[in-house]
C-alpha cells in the first residue's frame, strides 16, 4: 500500500498497514514535541528516527506535525519555526538553508472530487519539492505537486497552488510572482 501512496496512485486511507505506520510516527512525533530547546541531542535523535533524512544543523521547533515522517527529507542548516505541518503521504523534499515561518503547511494528499470514492476513503498524493535557500513566510500553504525553485521567497499567508521558479518573490492566494531577485 505504501508504494501506491508514493507513486501517486489511489489508496484507501483506512488501510491497516498505513494506520500502523502512522501510529509509529505519531509516537515519535509526540516524543519530539514534548522536548525542550535544552534537549538538542535528544531532539536530533528523534528527528533522525522519524524522518527519512535530516541535515546537519537543522532546527525544527515544536510543535511539529507529520503523517509518516519517512517521506520527509530536509537538508542542512534549515530552520522551521513553531507549527510546521508536513503531511507526507508523498515525498516532501526540502533543500539546504531553507527558512520556514510559523504555521506553514506542506500538504501532499489529494482527494477525489467525485463524492463516491471520497466517501469510500480513497486518496492520492503528489510530492512537494522546496529548493535550496527558500524562505516560506508565516502561514504559507504549499499544495500537492508543487515545486519551489532555489532562493525563492514566499510571502506570509500565500497559498502556493503551482510551481514557482527560482529567484522570485511570490505572494497572495493563489501565490503569484511579484518580483525577480538578482541571482
Amino acid at each position: 500500500m505504501h508504494e501506491r501512496m508514493l507513486a501517486g496512485d489511489l489508496y484507501r486511507a483506512d488501510d491497516s498497514e498505513i494506520g500502523e505506520a502512522q501510529a509509529v510516527a505519531q509516537d515519535l512525533m509526540a516524543a519530539y514535541n514534548a522536548t525542550t530547546s535544552r534537549q538538542g541531542p535528544l531532539r536530533h535523535a528523534l528527528l533522525a528516527q522519524l524522518l527519512g533524512e535530516i541535515g546537519e544543523g537543522t532546527d525544527i521547533r515544536p510543535p511539529f506535525s507529520i503523517d509518516y515522517g519517512s517521506n520527509v527529507r530536509i537538508g542542512a542548516r534549515c530552520f522551521a519555526n513553531y507549527g510546521l505541518m508536513a503531511l507526507d503521504v508523498a515525498a516532501i523534499t526540502i533543500g539546504d538553508d531553507v527558512q520556514i515561518g510559523p504555521n506553514v503547511q506542506l500538504l501532499t494528499p489529494t482527494h477525489p472530487v467525485d463524492p463516491t470514492p471520497r466517501r469510500e476513503k480513497w486518496e492520492a498524493a503528489l510530492p512537494i519539492t522546496i529548493g535550496d535557500n527558500v524562505w516560506l513566510g508565516g502561514g504559507v500553504i504549499v499544495l500537492p505537486g508543487v515545486s519551489i525553485g532555489e532562493n525563492t521567497v514566499v510571502g506570509a499567508g500565500a497559498v502556493v497552488t503551482r510551481d514557482l521558479p527560482a529567484n522570485v518573490v511570490a505572494v497572495g492566494n493563489p501565490a503569484r510572482v511579484v518580483r525577480t531577485l538578482a541571482e
